[in-house]
């Protein structure tokens, strides 16, 4: 009960967002090439399904291995950082830096630079997707509680044992908030990766339809990214709460 009350007050914004939507299209005459009707949008994904489903799964496979290439980049990082402070001193604020690279501007870069192939396109996903993770790890890793991290000490514990029992899972609220954030930005960056150059993909889908006026089709990229991207973060949410809404907690 508590999960479908949670559930229902958005679902019930996007019925009514659509149904406005639809009945917009119907009433005021629009023509269908400048703003197609959900009932539109839907029959041009249904014509065009076979070629959705390749590119579909084309960018699900660069989103996940650009994904997990950028969450063990950024655990990686944080964890390197926490572990060396004076390093994470120096590191850290050229991360933040880094952040203010337009992605869209130093893609093409890297087409120059490593070709057409897969490693510049996971590079692109890494790229915005490593920085939350290891922001949040770095976040979590310090607010690691010192009276116990004292007693640990006291008890003979050293650097790993320290680390490996209390620190890494004490942050895992926040490495999964990381994660999240992630998640949703991994297929951005694969979106953007293949309008650089790709023969396969929803970005590169994208672009044919734009090319052709299709805006029905645009809606319907639209709609797959969006979906895609709900899965992974559902993912994420479910790998978290066994992981560590499942943990038994310690009085």
């Amino acid at each position: 009960m508590a999960e479908t009350r949670r559930w229902f007050p958005p679902l019930a914004a996007v019925v009514l967002i659509l149904t406005a939507w639809q009945l917009f299209t119907v009433l005021s005459g629009i023509d269908r090439w400048l703003l197609p009707s959900p009932a539109d949008i839907v029959a041009a994904g249904e014509a065009d399904r076979l070629s959705l489903a390749g590119h579909t799964l084309a960018t699900v496979r660069l989103t996940l291995l650009g994904f997990s290439a950028g969450v063990a980049t950024g655990l990686l990082v944080a964890v390197v950082l926490h572990v060396v402070p004076v390093l994470r001193a120096a590191v850290y604020p050229l991360l933040v830096v880094s952040q203010n690279i337009p992605t869209i501007a130093l893609a093409p870069l890297l087409v120059v630079w490593l070709g057409f192939g897969v490693l510049p396109k996971v590079i692109v996903i890494v790229l915005v997707c490593f920085f939350p993770v290891a922001v949040a790890t770095l976040d979590g890793l310090a607010r690691t509680d010192p009276v116990t991290t004292n007693y640990l000490r006291m008890s003979g514990a050293n650097r790993r044992q320290l680390f490996t029992k209390l620190e890494f899972p004490n942050a895992l609220p926040a490495v999964f908030s990381g994660l999240k954030i992630a998640a949703t930005y991994s297929v951005f960056g694969a979106i953007i990766s293949e309008w650089l150059g790709s023969d396969q993909g929803i970005g590169r889908y994208m672009i044919i339809q734009k090319s052709a006026f299709r805006a029905d089709r645009m809606f319907v990229s639209i709609a797959i990214v969006v979906l895609v991207s709900l899965l992974i973060f559902g993912a994420v949410v479910l790998l978290e709460r066994i992981l560590v809404r499942g943990r038994p907690r310690r009085d």
